[in-house]
């Protein structure tokens, strides 16, 4: 048997005995029915843990079945994306994150301080006629292991004797000093973007970082190891490890994509942890929206102040006229994380808290300043929305150490992110039972 199949019985197993339908699953899930099917059948495999997390939750499965159920979806997950370092047919270069090592993460010694949400999102939201749920399935990449090793917490609890959720390795971070901020993201934005001009992704007198190697979302990224000491004029390497996901969808199923492209070369739309991909080998963009989670991890033995996040917006194009493909598959539910939301079309764009919701309970909006630490990871969620511009933006995270201050720049490995408006673009859904786009 499979690492797939057994994960999926293993989720069988807890359905059967919680007695619940697959329908009230998913709406506690907020996914689509027929996603929770193909999860369960072994079809697909879920892009992060908390969706795992949350299915042990519903069907009552005691904290020894939770920590069975998690080791066999990191099982199966490593197993996918070791499937998936096959080269693509795609000449562009796939987006990659700073992540954690792919071992299992031990349970860590604090429950982490987690700051997620979504902002009311600009762009093509309007569903065709032909619209219906999508019952195709695309194999699910894997998230950064770091990311993993938050969700771990909810289900184990914390433990004082376990090593800290900072070990392993990851990318790289930054600090700005005289040299300017560094990069902390994924390597190459989306093909279809333009390379970025020189003042695009760093300030004036900044010097190039390292060359960052370039894999699939979720896989590892290791950064050069820092000396003991500081290159004269450089400022020293900030205290935290940042793993950055620049394809986030809102209920992990509703995003739009622009690319010039007509419908019969675009390929059908992937599952969420399939879009760098999928976006890269389409040379598409966001379109109106675009969601950006990092989740940051202390380095040091002690805790990293988060002082606030500064927005960047390195060019300002008029947005071009190429098609937008829906994403959606008519997915959706109760939850609304808090998040910081970001108009790009202001002269000068902020990242302003906004609250959230799940189930009804009022989520607090995210504020600064935040704790970070190797045993309290912080998740910050950003979502940056248009109707005017084709904008390629960064983010500078505002940090504070016992020892030292500086800048963490957050993009997508030293080149920006990219988010278009769509307004009266021609609109494309993809019509699972004629095979093909249509409007």
């Amino acid at each position: 048997m499979s690492e797939a199949e057994d994960f999926a019985r293993l989720m069988r197993e807890l359905k059967e005995r919680g007695g619940l339908s697959y329908g009230v699953l998913a709406r506690r899930l907020h996914t689509s029915t027929s996603t929770l099917h193909r999860y369960c059948s072994g079809d697909a495999l879920p892009a992060e843990f908390a969706v795992v997390d949350r299915f042990a939750r519903a069907c009552g499965a005691s904290a020894a079945e939770a920590v069975d159920l998690h080791r066999a979806w990191l099982l199966a997950d490593a197993r996918r994306r070791a499937g998936a370092t096959a080269p693509r047919p795609a000449p562009e270069p796939v987006q990659a994150v700073a992540a954690e090592s792919d071992r299992e993460p031990e349970p860590v010694a604090a429950e982490p301080a987690v700051v997620v949400g979504s902002a009311t999102a600009a762009g093509p939201r309007a569903r065709p006629s032909w619209y219906r749920r999508r019952a195709g399935a695309v194999a699910a990449a894997g998230l950064a292991a770091g990311a993993v090793a938050v969700a771990l917490l909810a289900v184990t609890g914390p433990d004082p004797g376990a090593p800290s959720a900072g070990a392993g390795t990851g990318g790289g971070a930054g600090a700005r000093g005289p040299s300017g901020p560094a990069s902390a993201g994924q390597p190459p934005a989306e093909a279809g973007a333009a390379p970025p001009e020189s003042a695009v992704g760093s300030e004036p007198g900044s010097e190039p970082g390292p060359a960052r190697p370039s894999v699939p979302e979720g896989g590892p990224a290791t950064a050069p190891a820092p000396s003991s000491a500081p290159p004269p004029g450089r400022a020293p390497a900030a205290p935290l490890k940042a793993a950055v996901r620049s394809h986030v969808w809102a209920a992990g199923c509703d995003h739009a994509y622009l690319t010039e492209r007509g419908p019969g070369s675009v390929a059908p739309p992937p599952v969420e942890a399939d879009a760098p991909a999928w976006a890269s080998a389409q040379r598409a963009v966001h379109a109106g929206s675009q969601i950006v989670e990092v989740t940051l991890h202390g380095t040091g033995g002690g805790a990293v102040v988060l002082e606030g996040l500064e927005v960047r917006v390195g060019a300002r194009r008029t947005p071009p006229a190429w098609n937008v493909y829906q994403m959606s598959q008519g997915c959706g539910g109760g939850l609304t994380p808090a998040a910081f939301a970001v108009n790009l079309d202001a002269p000068r764009p902020l990242a302003r808290p906004v609250a959230g919701s799940d189930g009804g309970s009022r989520q607090p909006a995210p504020a600064f300043p935040l704790r970070v630490s190797a045993a309290e990871p912080v998740v910050l969620r950003v979502e940056a929305t248009t109707t005017g511009c084709d904008c390629d933006w960064s983010l500078d995270l505002r940090w504070t150490s016992p020892a030292d201050s500086g800048t963490l720049r957050i993009d997508d490995g030293g080149r920006p992110l990219r988010t278009s408006a769509a307004t009266g673009r021609p609109v494309y859904g993809y019509a699972l039972e004629q095979g093909r786009w249509a409007r």
